[in-house]
């Protein structure tokens, strides 16, 4: 039996090949064998698994309390040109309408 590498973004020993890459059935990622190590990074990804970029627009999906500010940030408020934080996937920087410096849990988010 042949000796494939654990999954680049769950860590799975159950990879197998799906004939031209790898795939895994745990997470469902597919990569190609040479991109396993460009993939070790940590992906930021909204709420729906979507990955996130600098620059993209997203939208609360909930509404939150903003900690020194007595605005709630409502369900809906659009973020836009978002910066991601530099080794931290779960948290993004951005400006809302009336609420500047902000940074929010992806979880709450879902790109537009």
């Amino acid at each position: 039996m042949p000796d494939f590498p654990s999954c680049p973004q769950c860590g799975s020993d159950l990879t197998y090949s799906d004939g031209t890459g790898l795939a895994c059935p745990e997470c469902g990622h597919e990569w190609m064998p040479g991109e396993a190590s460009a993939a070790s990074e940590p992906q930021v990804r909204d709420s729906n698994g979507n990955a996130l970029a600098q620059g993209d627009t997203v939208v609360v999906i909930k509404d939150l309390k903003v900690k020194g500010s007595s605005i709630p940030l409502k369900q809906g408020s659009v973020i836009r040109n978002i910066r991601l934080v530099e080794g931290d996937a779960e948290h993004i920087e951005g400006n809302s309408d009336k609420i500047k410096g902000l940074v929010l849990k992806t979880c709450f988010l879902r790109k537009a």
